[in-house]
């Protein structure tokens, strides 16, 4: 796996939601996945069953642990529910655990990280096992996102995902350098509305790996007549999921590629597609 701890390259990873996607992102040159579901809501913990299916595949799997959609503020019986997953999925053999947690003032929740962080070191250990931890992007609804990734080398973090505290990671890519400074030692990962036209920016920003979605809506399966279910249920051609297009998997590792000067590896690709976003 490129883009670890002490090298220059700059590692690719893809959300997915299935075996079908984490095989996309592996066949087109991605370095490691992040495994959730309900990447419409913006990614929710993936079950047991998932996290063991997408780990067979043999890409490095990281798994989302966010209990529900919404803020990042959680009660009691929430964060145990999440410490609780975390356990779950380690033991499922994820790689990695992607979580966070911030206080209703909008600074880290270090209690809850804490428990987070020991319960995937814990459930890592009892398998014979390292364990990646991951802040995700509640460090952009913070108040200071910056003093924020300052605090992560203290807690055990391994990398944060972060679009810089702005819309796209292409708009907050100033505050990422200011985040890589920070956070020595700490992975900044640029995730976030990114494009393949952005990579350049991004690696030139110093982050450690690249995060896209790759997603594109599945084609509805349905025989029958269609009415809405629920508050997501817009109308017939929104309600669907999202899969893994590969093209968006391999234009990004191409762009990632052209930013390298040596050492270019081999990765199976299918010819770009026009115009998709990750």
């Amino acid at each position: 796996m490129r883009g670890g701890p002490g090298t220059p390259d700059t590692a690719l990873e893809i959300a997915v939601t299935s075996p079908a996607g984490a095989r996309a992102a592996r066949d087109h040159g991605a370095d490691r996945v992040e495994l959730c579901t309900g990447l419409e809501l913006g990614g929710l913990t993936p079950s047991a069953a998932s996290v063991e299916a997408v780990a067979a595949v043999g890409s490095p799997v990281h798994a989302l642990v966010r209990c529900r959609p919404g803020d990042f503020v959680y009660d009691a019986e929430e964060i145990a529910l999440m410490v609780a997953e975390v356990g779950s999925v380690v033991a499922s053999g994820a790689s990695g655990v992607v979580v966070g947690a911030l206080t209703a003032e909008g600074l880290l929740d270090t209690d809850a990280l804490t428990r987070l962080t020991d319960a995937a070191h814990d459930a890592a250990s009892h398998h014979e096992r390292s364990v990646e931890v991951t802040l995700h992007r509640a460090i952009d609804q913070s108040a200071d996102p910056v003093a924020t990734a300052a605090l992560l080398p203290s807690l055990g973090i391994t990398r944060v995902l972060t679009s810089g505290g702005a819309a796209t990671a292409a708009d907050g890519a100033t505050t990422l350098a200011a985040m890589v400074a920070a956070a020595p030692g700490v992975q900044v990962m640029a995730g976030g509305g990114v494009r393949t036209p952005d990579i350049p920016a991004l690696v030139a920003a110093g982050v450690a790996a690249v995060h896209l979605s790759a997603k594109t809506r599945a084609e509805p399966r349905r025989g029958g007549a269609w009415i809405p279910l629920g508050a997501a249920g817009a109308s017939a051609l929104q309600d669907t999921h999202f899969v893994t297009d590969p093209h968006v998997v391999a234009e990004a590792r191409q762009a990632l590629d052209a930013t390298r000067t040596t050492g270019r590896p081999d990765h199976r690709r299918t010819p770009p597609g026009p115009g998709r976003t990750g």
